[in-house]
């Protein structure tokens, strides 16, 4: 379900609470909907019982919503089995963890297998993922747990061990070993994190590798690869990446084949070293590769036998670490890496994720928010009109890289642009977004920058293209200073949460770029001499008049009738008049003594200030439509005196704007009375200035039911 206004917002407070308590982190991952491991595990074994998750239910609905639904033939003869039910003697993990252990069943998540394979590769993060201290045997208690990066936190998903079985196989992944699970479960935590088994059906590795790991992750065609490739993957080794490579196969039926040089097309392999090397004539670029079955090397140039070795000194030998051995391991000149390879994956991974303090870490900055429709949803650079209200980012870079060998002074740096949560949201229809982003130069504005910064400026830098992956990444090299970062579908209207993280080699800051909450309030205009009256004022003070009688008080019904007739006269505003709820507002703002009604001395200043909102509503209003676009209601709150940030806007977008994303002057005015009832109201209870206050239950409920 979509979130609605108060949900969301209330969520993501919450969120901001407990990251503040370390919350999220790899010490301290968040328990996924609320299930503590421990505390379930204590229970069952006190109990005697077997944990039965009724939040990931052995039922056809974790099985999927199509492909996999109820209405399918494909569930009908499946049956959910715990491993004691499937073999004798079950083991989470025989003989350690490796590539052999994921065989892929009926699923078509073959990117998520080739992500654990690349994982068995480094079992410090396996074993984050996978924890280990889990068993059939001691306290079993049929509960297990896997721990993922789940946008910005690491989260721990409990399961039980359930599996779905047909004539007594697993359906889904299992392992050349018939009685080893942990494979198995793993992608079980994983649908349970997704929704079911169906939404992993189709993916990209990287997007594993990045739940995994909690890295971003960059990807190269080696065709198109940027001159500067080797220095970019050394110093990613440098700073613990994992990097992976593979060699395309163009005919399917010859996927994983043998190359006459000894390489595996359609293969993964993982890079683990690149170096320097003198030989007695030149410098030689060199990389070192492993294939994952720890067999089958590389036969051609600087291969384990071949006689390029005999060019190096002992030393340099030794300092490579070359072995004569088959165990998967070899290395080849960059050059024939670069001919030979088709793809390269960079996986960056955050400072939390490395334990060796002798690595070059980097330093990350990360940034969550939305795209609102019809407020900050504005689509691409292509959409001028709108583009500016997509969400800011304010990037500083601060010192320029370490390279001795490079003469320009400029900043090294990776932009993460992440769509979240669609694959968990298939089931309702969504689908990917098309994503990316746009980097400008700024220099010192701390405010959101309006329309004509982006129809003076062109970009600085942008991703090479909008395109509808979950992840859009790319590395770039600025000069230090400041810029600003705006995130967007390609197209407006196209509401979403994203994450936006910024990985450099030294240090930047990056934050959004919001207003700071204030309101102007201006003095109101002193009340005219009867003689000094416009046309309109004596008119209004007439029908009041006539209303309220002799008592000259009104209340919401009566003010509505006295407002409709003046305003009604006016052509240009194309409105039927003030709702009833937008009267009571009114009285709610300007009634000091609780009676519920106005006299008119209390409403004449609400009076001029409705008649200055008009004319700011006239001014941005389409002609003759009478309302206005729910984008310019940033500009038109900004002329009104107030100051607010992305999410009050969106906030207002979401609770005025109609269907087509406009706003009318009903609605306008509602907003704006609202808004000054608020302020006034935070004024009158920060005593102290501090842009604080604390209010009791009591408190609260009076201000907030009848403002």
């Amino acid at each position: 379900m979509p979130y609605t206004p108060s949900g969301f917002f209330c969520d993501r407070l919450i969120r901001e609470r407990e990251r503040r308590d370390g919350e999220g982190s790899l010490g301290k991952p968040l328990r996924f909907g609320g299930q503590d491991f421990t505390a379930l595990k204590r229970e069952c074994l006190q109990k005697k019982t077997l944990f039965e998750d009724d939040t990931f239910p052995a039922t056809v609905d974790s099985l999927g919503y199509k492909e996999l639904g109820a209405k399918s033939n494909k569930v009908k003869n499946i049956v959910w089995k715990r491993p004691k039910e499937i073999c004798e003697n079950p083991e989470f993990i025989v003989g350690g963890a490796s590539r052999t252990d994921i065989c892929q069943g009926d699923l078509g998540d073959c990117w998520l297998l080739a992500a654990i394979a690349c994982l068995t590769l480094y079992e410090k993060l396996l074993y984050r993922v996978v924890p280990q201290e889990q068993s059939f045997s001691d306290g079993y208690a049929g509960v297990f747990h896997f721990q993922f990066w789940r946008y910005g936190d690491w989260v721990d998903v409990v399961i039980d061990d359930r599996i779905p079985t047909f004539n007594n196989q697993l359906v889904f992944t299992k392992s050349a070993e018939r009685n080893e699970f942990w494979s198995a479960l793993l992608e079980k935590a994983y649908a349970k994190l997704h929704g079911s088994y169906e939404a992993l059906k189709g993916g990209n590795t990287t997007e594993a590798m990045e739940d995994f790991t909690g890295g971003v992750t960059e990807f190269y065609e080696m065709k198109e690869a940027p001159k500067e490739l080797n220095k970019i993957m050394k110093k990613a080794l440098e700073r613990g990446s994992l990097m992976g490579c593979s060699i395309d196969s163009l005919v399917p039926a010859r996927f994983e084949t043998r190359t006459t040089t000894g390489l595996v097309k359609g293969h993964a392999y993982s890079v683990t070293a690149c170096k320097h090397t003198q030989t007695k004539d030149s410098k030689v670029r060199l990389v070192r590769l492993r294939n994952p079955w720890g067999q089958v090397e590389w036969t051609g140039p600087w291969s384990d036998n071949s006689k390029e070795w005999t060019s190096l000194s002992k030393a340099e030998k030794e300092k490579l670490q070359h072995q004569n051995a088959e165990d998967g391991e070899f290395w080849m000149s960059f050059e024939d890496f670069k001919k030979n390879f088709t793809k390269i994956e960079i996986c960056n991974l955050t400072p939390d994720a490395l334990e060796d303090d002798k690595i070059h870490k980097w330093t990350v900055s990360v940034n969550e928010a939305r795209w609102v429709r019809g407020c900050s949803a504005g689509g691409c650079r292509n959409y001028p009109d709108t583009f500016w209200t997509n969400p800011q980012y304010r990037l500083r870079l601060l010192e320029e890289d370490d390279d001795p060998e490079d003469s320009e002074l400029a900043c090294s740096f990776v932009v993460s642009l992440m769509q979240k949560n669609r694959r968990k949201e298939r089931k309702m229809g969504a689908n990917l977004f098309t994503i990316g982003f746009a980097i400008y130069e700024m220099h010192g504005n701390k405010q959101h920058m309006q329309k004509d910064f982006f129809l003076a400026n062109s970009s600085k830098a942008r991703c090479k293209s909008y395109i509808n992956l979950r992840e859009v990444t790319q590395r770039f090299r600025l000069s230090p200073g400041e810029y600003v970062i705006v995130p967007s579908t390609y197209e407006p209207h196209q509401e979403g949460e994203f994450l936006l993280r910024i990985f450099s080699e030294k240090r930047n800051t990056s934050e959004e770029i919001e207003n700071r909450i204030e309101a102007d309030h201006p003095v109101p205009a002193p009340v005219s001499a009867v003689g000094d009256e416009s046309e309109e004022d004596h008119k209004f003070r007439t029908i009041f008049q006539e209303i309220a009688g002799d008592e000259m008080e009104i209340t919401a019904n009566e003010l509505k009738k006295v407002l409709n007739e003046v305003v009604s006269k006016n052509q240009e505003l194309n409105t039927e008049g003030f709702s009833l709820e937008t009267c009571r507002s009114m009285i709610a703002l300007m009634d000091m003594d609780g009676t519920g009604r106005l006299n008119l001395q209390e409403f004449r200043p609400l009076w001029n200030k409705v008649k200055q909102w008009q004319g700011i509503f006239k001014h941005y209003s389409v002609e003759q439509s009478g309302s206005i676009s729910s984008y310019e209601m940033r500009n038109a709150i900004n002329d009104a005196g107030y100051r607010l940030n992305n999410r009050l806007y969106d906030i207002i977008t979401m609770r005025y704007a109609n269907e087509s994303m406009n706003i009318d002057f009903d609605s306008f005015i509602s907003c704006l009375v609202r808004l000054e009832a608020m302020f006034r109201a935070f004024q009158a209870f920060d005593q102290d200035g501090d842009g604080s206050i604390r209010l009791s239950a009591l408190e609260w409920l009076q201000l907030t039911m009848y403002a």
